[in-house]
């Protein structure tokens, strides 16, 4: 699991260097005579949001990834008590309680 674990946090870190890289462009150059001014035309600009989007949403698969394998091993940990979830306990019985009863099964006095 720690293979897995390391290449989940290599995409991470991946993901993390595109986001600053998206966000540190430039989104003006210089004019002929030195002025700038912005030249990114709104296609240009919903470009560079789907970019984002994308990153946002490989991280976002990335965690969903993490958490399923983290599900899947608590469902099928089996070993240990540690990890499942203790299956609730269903009401005795008048009936049921009267053959404990009967058996001697059942303390009166602690």
């Amino acid at each position: 699991m720690n293979e897995e674990e390391n290449k989940v946090d290599e995409k991470e870190k991946k993901v993390e260097e595109k986001v600053e890289e998206v966000g540190k462009e430039k989104t003006t150059t210089p004019k002929d005579n030195g002025t700038k001014f912005e030249t990114t035309p709104v296609i240009e600009r919903a470009r560079e949001e789907r970019e984002k989007l994308e990153l946002a949403t490989a991280a976002q698969k990335i965690e969903n990834d993490r958490s399923e394998a983290i599900a899947v091993k608590r469902e099928l940990g089996g070993r240990s008590e540690a990890g499942s979830i203790p299956e609730p306990k269903k009401p005795e019985t008048d009936e049921e309680f009267s053959e404990r009863f009967k058996n001697g099964e059942v303390e009166l006095f602690k």
